[in-house]
């Protein structure tokens, strides 16, 4: 609920005994009102969740890590799918799905499957074991502050949900040529992929890192409501820590309290982001013309690209399946490059428009960039299990080394951009009109107060 005119001017006379927080979007400072279980707060200027607050978290951490590690072992080890035409039957694990990439000529795709689907995901729920189960015991962990710096990280690019879904498709393109069996690694990986879903929301780092290292008191110069750029004032994108930026310009400070690195201002962010998009364009067109995979079968040879690939499953009747593909593989990367080359555009401008709008934007870009790696898992995996030699066998071609490259380098140019450039002309420009409404004093951000939220 909002909180009134007079709850939030007696916040931000008090922020030195509450916690105070950078928005890591809009760089606005905040207090952070005292928060009961499963409440969070957000900013009140661009509604970034600031803190949230967790029912047990660390048992409920521990349980859910613990069920999906036993989930993937057991997804690795026995038979995900069977495959059977003509009278021969093929059964495979996803552990020989990427033996099998790997020996051929794909090493660098089996590489990308290995890493977001088995050792990523692994190495995160082992710390999250670690760290909980010691916590838990009222042990320090050794080398917590690493482990937690590097959960941050490893959330970007575990993809087991993204390679379900590919599952998913690929099975509608190869039912009507084979019968398909599901094993018992195909349930076992369901079981964890909603398992980690659950874990990542359960996650309270805010108490995590309460009890690895007490939050150091912010700077005494820092108020509420004026953004940490003016006040030359960084706050950390890991523990949440407000961190002295005045004697460091243009060079990078460390957090006092975690070790992470510090910008006021990412830099280079627009070059770098430019430098990406474009980069993205030129290996999206040999994406696009290059087949990505070859079927072969005693009939016949044919190469597919994407856009053939999906013409095909239209003339199949298979439109659902279609319009996945064609969404994930076309219009998802399109809309992220032309959204990131027009964030990068705009930012430009003394005086933006509904900046609010743009961040909002950015986050749809960030967060739906990793969902066209769809069309990459359904090759790599038709690949693997297809193969009944003369009879019938699916290959990858070059085009879907360059469409994963794509993915990737998109995701990274999402990250590099910097959303607080977003906001900054709305800071040196304060009677500029950001869309929002600024007609009444009891607007929470006059004061640095975020919103809470209940369950």
């Amino acid at each position: 609920m909002a909180l009134s005119i007079v709850e939030c001017l007696i916040a931000s006379t008090i922020s030195v005994s509450r916690p105070l927080r950078i928005c890591h979007e809009c760089d606005l400072v905040s207090v952070i009102p005292p928060l009961d279980y499963s409440q969070s707060a957000r900013c009140p200027r661009c509604d970034h969740e600031l803190m949230a607050r967790k029912r047990a978290p660390a048992q409920h951490a521990l349980a859910l890590a613990v069920a999906a590690t036993v989930a993937l072992v057991t997804a690795l080890a026995f038979p995900f799918i069977s495959f059977s035409a003509r009278g021969i039957e093929r059964a495979i694990s996803l552990t020989d799905a990427i033996a099998i990439l790997s020996s051929g000529s794909y090493t660098l795709l089996a590489i990308v499957l290995w890493l977001v689907l088995v050792l990523i995901p692994l190495l995160f729920l082992a710390q999250m074991i670690w760290i909980h189960a010691a916590l838990l015991l009222d042990h320090q962990p050794p080398k917590a502050r690493l482990m937690l710096r590097a959960l941050r990280h490893f959330e970007h690019w575990m993809m087991g949900d993204v390679f379900l879904i590919g599952v998913l498709v690929s099975l509608v393109k190869i039912m009507s040529l084979a019968t398909i069996g599901f094993g018992v690694s195909f349930w076992a990986f369901c079981l964890f992929v909603v398992l980690m879903l659950l874990l990542t929301r359960s996650i309270d780092s805010d108490w995590l890192w309460e009890r690895i290292a007490a939050e150091p008191p912010p700077p005494a110069h820092v108020v509420a409501g004026d953004s940490g750029r003016a006040q030359k004032v960084a706050g950390c994108p890991v523990c949440g820590t407000l961190n002295d930026y005045r004697h460091h310009s243009p060079c990078p400070c460390h957090c006092r309290r975690c070790g992470e690195k510090l910008h006021l201002r990412r830099r280079f962010s627009l070059q770098h982001t430019m430098a990406l998009v474009l980069l993205s364009i030129l290996l999206y067109i040999p994406a696009m013309v290059l087949p990505i995979m070859t079927v072969s079968s005693l009939d016949e040879t044919t190469t597919q690209t994407i856009m053939g690939g999906i013409l095909l499953l239209l003339d199949h009747g298979d439109f659902p399946i279609a319009a996945i593909i064609f969404i994930a593989s076309v219009v998802v990367p399109i809309a992220k490059l032309l959204a990131l080359g027009w964030l990068c555009l705009k930012v430009r401008r003394p005086q933006p428009w509904r900046p609010e709008v743009r961040t909002r934007l950015y986050r749809i870009t960030e967060f739906i960039g990793r969902w066209s790696m769809i069309d990459v898992f359904v090759v790599a995996l038709l690949a693997a299990l297809v193969r009944l030699g003369s009879l019938m066998s699916v290959s990858a071609e070059p085009g879907i080394i360059a469409f994963g490259a794509v993915v990737v380098i998109t995701m990274i140019a999402a990250m590099s951009f910097d959303p607080r450039l977003i906001w900054d002309a709305v800071d040196s420009n304060p009677g500029t009109d950001s869309g929002a409404d600024t007609s009444t004093s009891s607007s929470p951000a006059a004061a640095g107060q975020p919103q809470e939220t209940g369950p």
